[in-house]
């Protein structure tokens, strides 16, 4: 029976197309697999949840309810609408001094400390990697080879999935750890919760029309519209080395995608699809980190924003998929087949264990060993999934994923090179 958001949307079509006489049964059947139409779709669930709110929290707000309100629910309202504290003090300049500070351990403990971040962004990230390849292109339930068995499709219900289990960590780690008192107003993270959802669905969407590698490689990619993203949102301002790096970036993942056979997706439509879901998660994606930059401007940990995100993230995905019913078929897959509900559990602990590796690499390490780190885990990705589901890639194609790492280290190589001499210029003006 079709859901209350596939009726609105069949309302909208007939509304706007009347001269389409088309059975209710067969038009959601039909437009059930296109990928743009599950979009709009879930962007519907989204904003029966976020325009309430809107004008929840513009009502506070314009009724001074901080100043005359009381009651129950005054802390919530307080908490979630203006927040605790102002962006008085910046965690971001607490943890640069904790980091540049002496190191008291000998080099054989940062050595085997190197060697723990190392290891456990590779094993997390890399079986994420596969798993996620595993669940969106191959099937479930087949007992023969004429027995193609049962795909699953819904890519917001692990999107779900992921962040549940995220928000349970933070939320544990905000609890037996100290933290920072909190100032930020909670709705704030729906922003970053919304473009993280998006382009998390898009992430996996995207597999169903494109290969693998060619989605590591567009991830590597977005240092460019992260740095549109940053002259937007927060103003930044670029060396020429970053434009540089940026445009070997785009060359070589050109290369790439030039060079990719066709053998594998005929269909000139299904291609461009799935360029454009990748241009999707690009930009959803840029606009999450640039919006996180300038929420860290309140006093507050990476535990605290992982928790923040996730728990909107979670109300956002569970009301869509209640709405649309498709959280109870998803249920029922995964009592049908147990191999998918381990590959989608175990997919979300990757992915939450990746986030804390993440965490304490950068705060043990820095950004730079960081950010070696995870370019080499693009590559490994991109062998792996070659090796395991067969992917080809032509001397063109190679060269052009070299190009592509070889600008990433370049940017890491200028980034430590540039930061180092501020670093000695620093105490000659002090």
């Amino acid at each position: 029976m079709p859901s209350l958001s596939w009726r609105v949307w069949l309302a909208l079509v007939q509304l706007f197309l009347p001269s389409a006489v088309i059975a209710e049964g067969p038009l959601l059947d039909g437009w059930h697999d296109v990928w743009f139409f599950r979009f709009l779709v879930n962007m519907l669930g989204y904003a029966t949840i976020i325009v309430p709110g809107y004008f929840l929290i513009s009502y506070f707000k314009r009724s001074n309810y901080l100043d005359r309100g009381s009651g129950l629910c005054y802390p919530l309202i307080k908490t979630c609408v203006f927040g605790g504290e102002d962006k008085s003090v910046l965690l971001g300049d607490v943890s640069v001094s904790s980091r540049n500070e002496p190191d008291s351990g000998s080099s054989l403990k940062q050595a085997l400390k190197l060697i723990f971040c190392a290891a456990g962004l590779q094993v997390s990230y890399l079986t994420w990697g596969v798993l996620q390849e595993r669940v969106m292109t191959r099937s479930y339930g087949a007992m023969s080879p004429d027995h193609e068995g049962e795909s699953f499709k819904d890519s917001q219900f692990l999107v779900f999935m992921n962040r549940i289990l995220a928000l349970t960590v933070s939320g544990l780690c905000c609890i037996l750890f100290k933290q920072p008192r909190h100032g930020a107003p909670m709705y704030k993270y729906s922003f970053a919760s919304l473009s993280n959802i998006l382009s998390s669905w898009c992430q996996y969407e995207a597999l169903k029309f494109i290969s693998f590698p060619t989605q590591v490689l567009a991830k590597a990619s977005k240092v460019i519209p992260v740095m549109l993203m940053g002259k937007l949102v927060s103003h930044k301002s670029y060396e020429y080395w970053e434009y540089f790096t940026a445009m070997l970036i785009s060359v070589g993942v050109s290369m790439f995608l030039l060079s990719s056979t066709t053998s594998k997706h005929p269909s000139t439509v299904t291609t461009f699809s799935g360029i454009i879901i990748l241009v999707g998660y690009i930009a959803f994606d840029s606009f999450t980190s640039n919006w996180q930059d300038n929420l860290f401007k309140y006093k507050m940990s990476s535990v605290q924003m992982m928790f923040g995100v996730n728990l909107f993230s979670c109300l956002l995905t569970v009301g869509s998929l209640l709405e649309q019913g498709a959280f109870f078929d998803s249920l029922a897959f995964m009592t049908r087949h147990s191999e998918f509900a381990f590959h989608a559990v175990l997919l979300s602990v990757c992915s939450a264990c990746g986030q804390l590796f993440i965490f304490y690499t950068i705060n043990q390490f820095g950004a730079a060993v960081f950010t070696i780190i995870m370019t080499l885990r693009q590559a490994f990705a991109i062998l792996l999934s070659c090796f395991l589901y067969g992917h080809s890639v032509n001397i063109v194609g190679g060269f052009g994923v070299a190009v592509v790492f070889l600008a990433l280290f370049l940017r890491v190589y200028a980034r430590s090179r540039m930061k180092s001499a501020r670093q000695s210029v620093l105490p000659q003006k002090v």
